[in-house]
């Protein structure tokens, strides 16, 4: 079954530190010194995003990004907004939300999104970096979803070496959706 909706984490899966890419967790450049903007100085966009998400585009997927951030709601939709806008990929989104704090809330969001577009979770699909915050939240609501390899998350997370549904670039999103 051909998936009609792909929902996309931010922080890892889309971009990622430019120092230490996969290798350390990616929340560490907020510690730094500056806000919001100043943190996306430090941020590259993850190999082959751009072109996987202009060939989602091009085949008709409905591309949403559902990125966690611990933020009242309104503080968190401007800096995952500022993100989107800083790296010049707002076209490529059919929507951006940041969802809450707590680890079921990317799942709440995907039936809610899937409800409101009338879109069955055979039809869907969640991509992310994390399998606590992405990939089991999708997993737990019905939908398919695959996980990012990091050197960070498989080395200290011992479920998610169990996860069979992996990739090593998102270019691979595209053999998961057909």
């Amino acid at each position: 079954m051909k998936k009609q909706i792909v929902f996309f984490d931010g922080d890892g899966t889309l971009w990622y530190p430019k120092k230490t890419k996969y290798k350390k967790a990616v929340w560490w450049i907020y510690e730094l010194p500056g806000d919001y903007k100043d943190h996306c100085n430090h941020l590259i966009l993850t190999p082959t995003t751009y072109n996987t998400l202009k060939k989602l585009k091009k085949m008709g997927v409905v591309t949403i990004i559902l990125s966690t951030h611990p933020q009242t709601s309104k503080v968190a939709d401007i800096i995952i907004n500022h993100k989107v806008k800083h790296f010049k990929i707002s076209e490529l989104f059919d929507e951006v939300h940041a969802t809450r704090g707590y680890k079921e809330a990317k799942g709440e969001m995907i039936l809610k999104i899937l409800k409101e577009k009338k879109i069955s979770k055979k039809n869907a699909l969640m991509v992310g970096d994390n399998y606590y915050w992405d990939y089991k939240p999708a997993r737990d609501v019905g939908v398919d979803a695959l996980l990012i390899k990091s050197d960070h998350h498989f080395k200290s997370h011992p479920k998610v070496n169990r996860v069979k549904r992996t990739i090593s670039q998102l270019k691979e999103v595209i053999d998961f959706i057909k």
